[in-house]
């Protein structure tokens, strides 16, 4: 009886020593070529659109940094008609808002109508500059998972066409090929695509907040250049 046992015990660790697990890498290479290219133009685009989310993220955090006290020395400034150095509070300080504001400053004397106007172009060039790149991300958003759908096809091609080959015949082990590439490109696919697009909406997010307060910052402005003297 104990033999026996024994037996078994040496079967069973053999059978686990034996079984291998599988990693990310030889799931990825068992999908064959297809699958290694499609998968590789995945990971291009990973590493693109984390690279352009943490690029805006750090321009876009340094974009909305602006001193509290900026706007009561601006007012400070205009009111005591030293618009010189207000320009100057402007040029030492790099932020869109101050931008704006220094754009107006340049434009004191002239119809209201004209420093809006003048504020609103500046406006527009510094919210393109907060989203530079970032329809990329959008891109990179919507072809990612269409890229893993490709390989899906492909893959479901390739199992077809074993099946066809081999008259309907096709082991399993023939198939396998097929059915990695089908399965592993539309999991890289989602992966990517759900990671730009998540990374994609966080950026709109916080150049919405940082385009409101250039907003808010500019009507202020205008208000005090509306005040009675």
């Amino acid at each position: 009886m104990m033999l026996f046992q024994d037996v078994a015990r040496n079967v069973a660790e053999e059978a686990l020593s034996e079984e291998k697990t599988l990693s990310v890498a030889d799931l990825i290479i068992s999908g064959g070529p297809g699958s290694i290219i499609i998968v590789l133009i995945l990971f291009v685009l990973l590493f693109v659109a984390l690279y352009i989310y943490f690029e805006r993220m750090f321009a876009i955090k340094a974009a909305s940094r602006i001193d509290k006290n900026f706007m009561n020395q601006i007012r400070d400034h205009v009111s005591n008609g030293k618009l010189e150095a207000g320009k100057n509070l402007c040029e030492q300080t790099d932020s869109p808002v101050a931008r704006l504001i220094e754009k107006g400053i340049s434009r004191v004397g002239k119809p209201l109508e004209d420093i809006n106007k003048a504020i609103e172009n500046a406006g527009t060039l510094e919210v393109y500059k907060l989203e530079k790149n970032v329809s990329i991300l959008a891109t990179v958003a919507g072809a990612a998972p269409m890229i893993g759908f490709l390989g899906t096809v492909i893959g479901m091609i390739i199992a077809f066409h074993e099946m066809a080959s081999s008259g309907g015949q096709a082991e399993i082990g023939a198939l396998a090929s097929g059915i990695y590439t089908a399965m592993t490109t539309t999991v890289a696919g989602l992966i990517v695509g759900i990671i730009a697009y998540i990374g994609y909406n966080h950026l709109v997010v916080r150049t919405d907040k940082v385009v409101h307060q250039m907003e808010a910052n500019a009507v202020e402005f205008l208000d005090l250049l509306n005040e009675p003297t």
